[in-house]
């Protein structure tokens, strides 16, 4: 990592080679990027003097004298670099040139260290890509900790305000456990709070998606203050609802409908899946619930014509559960229909992780799901509105008035 010459002067401690981060590196995660800039001159600087800063060591080499700031421009913002300056060496860094179009990733990079940490030739492989020079495996480990830290104390933040309508679903991830590759699941929670944006209100591990998984989900949004909700849209997911009734109890449930037609369409023969994607779309074009619920009745009475029993049966049980969108607003209905939002960040969740296989371990897995979701919370996703929510709480005031 460093150059030493003959006065003991110190250049270029870290080098970023920009054509490699092209090959290793994504968008950056603004959220931590000042943090972790300057964590990485503190730690270099501590092996620039041979000890830690106030640390009494007979191998100390050189002192501090302090620092200066140093502004730095970035994607996300101007950033301060606190640059320290040794009494005895000069200190100087390369991190980011004036000019330069591109910056490293630099929490997701440190992640992925960690990830590959099980592999030494990786971390010390990721490290020369970033820094034009290999560091040690416990300089990227000290470095993640305090990554990790501001992950975990962003994953249990207080939930302000009120989230009108609650996105869940779950995400099934490898990982090894006793020399096994085994499923973990990632809850995720996001919700539309009552100004109209999207907020990501929190992940969780769960051993499987059942009862006590999205109970223990639940709780934890409760306990750090979610409230108000008054629609949850999700799939069938098993013991969801059962646990729905226990920690929010006014809340209504819409089940996804274009996971119900999924559902369906397991029931029918390929040939007949234009048609009947048709026919579930007929029942949801309706102008109100009752309207939808006569047309399901046509639906039911034409499959079963065609002896499609099956998809009959599971239609006639289970289409109430995709009307509730019905007894909300109508500029509502087509983003409260569906879990599509949510869907899309799992994918992109899915996307990140693609590229691990097994993670080591429940929590790097879950670090990294966190991390992708807290940058996209950071951008463009949360910072527009979504929703005209005045309609809703028209609906509201108007209801509870005339019951008064």
């Amino acid at each position: 990592m460093f150059d030493e010459t003959e006065g003991s002067e110190l250049t270029n401690v870290l080098r970023i080679d920009e054509a490699r981060i092209k090959d290793h590196l994504g968008e950056m995660v603004g959220g931590t990027v000042e943090e972790a800039l300057n964590a990485m001159l503190d730690a270099e600087a501590d092996r620039l003097c041979g000890a830690g800063r106030y640390e009494r060591s007979d191998g100390r080499q050189d002192t501090r004298a302090g620092s200066y700031e140093r502004s730095l421009h970035t994607k996300a913002g101007d950033v301060k670099l606190k640059m320290p300056t040794p009494r005895r060496q000069t200190f100087e860094t390369a991190i980011i040139e004036r000019y330069q179009r591109r910056e490293s990733s630099v929490e997701e990079a440190l992640i992925e260290m960690y990830l590959a940490g099980v592999s030494v030739r990786r971390v010390e492989d990721i490290t020369e890509a970033l820094w034009g020079t290999r560091v040690s495996p416990g300089t990227v480990s000290n470095l993640n900790k305090k990554i990790y830290a501001k992950i975990e104390e962003w994953r249990h933040r207080p939930i302000e305000g009120e989230h009108p309508y609650l996105y869940l679903d779950g995400i099934v991830m490898k990982r090894t456990w006793a020399g096994e590759v085994r499923n973990v699941s990632l809850l995720v929670a996001s919700g539309v709070n009552s100004e109209g944006y999207r907020e990501i209100l929190g992940i969780c591990e769960g051993a499987k998606e059942d009862k006590s998984g999205w109970s223990n989900f639940l709780r934890h949004l409760v306990d750090r203050g979610l409230s108000g909700v008054k629609l949850i849209i999700s799939d069938a997911c098993r013991g969801l609802v059962e646990s729905v009734a226990d920690y929010l109890p006014d809340a209504q449930w819409q089940r996804c409908m274009v996971h119900f037609y999924r559902n369906v369409f397991s029931h029918v023969p390929s040939t007949k899946v234009r048609e009947v994607t048709h026919m579930l779309k007929a029942i949801h074009a309706q102008e109100n619930r009752r309207a939808a619920q006569e047309k399901a009745d046509a639906v039911i009475a034409d499959l079963r014509a065609q002896r499609l029993t099956r998809a009959a049966d599971l239609i006639e049980e289970s289409i109430d559960e995709t009307l509730t969108y019905y007894g909300f607003p109508d500029s509502h209905w087509r983003k409260i229909r569906t879990n599509n939002p949510l869907e899309r960040i799992m994918k992109e969740i899915r996307r990140r992780t693609r590229v691990v296989g097994a993670f080591p371990d429940g929590q790097s897995c879950l670090n990294l799901a966190a991390a992708r979701l807290r940058h996209i919370a950071a951008g463009k996703w949360s910072a527009r509105k979504y929703m005209n929510m005045a309609p809703l709480y028209q609906e509201q005031h108007q209801t509870h008035g005339a019951v008064a």
